[in-house]
């Protein structure tokens, strides 16, 4: 049950959406989850600020998810990530942040795991 927001100062256009959205769908099986309980929000054209300035292509990218996995995996999650925003929207990774939460209460359909 991972929750990924994708937040980007870049406009994103849908045909990109839809490539980010399969490719996160494909890399959340790093931290041991699945597409099938993937809740993804892309966020486009944020008032973001990154050292003071928002003239370059920036992300923030926030993975919260019901469980944990290794510092190995989150790094291997991260790279994946930067990948595909610097693939898809031209975002330098050195222009990303990731933030990772890990919840043992996790609700869905009126009951929690």
């Amino acid at each position: 049950m991972p929750y990924i927001q994708v937040r980007s100062n870049k406009k994103i256009e849908k045909e990109q959406e839809v490539h980010i959205k399969t490719k996160i769908g494909e890399a959340v099986t790093i931290i041991g989850k699945s597409e099938s309980w993937l809740m993804l929000e892309i966020v486009d054209q944020c008032r973001l600020y990154f050292k003071g300035d928002n003239n370059k292509n920036i992300a923030y990218v926030d993975v919260k998810m019901y469980g944990s996995s290794s510092s190995e995996c989150y790094n291997e999650m991260t790279k994946t990530i930067c990948t595909i925003l610097n693939d898809e929207l031209e975002i330098s990774p050195d222009n990303v942040y990731v933030s990772y939460g890990e919840y043992s209460n996790w609700g869905w359909n009126g009951n929690n795991f």
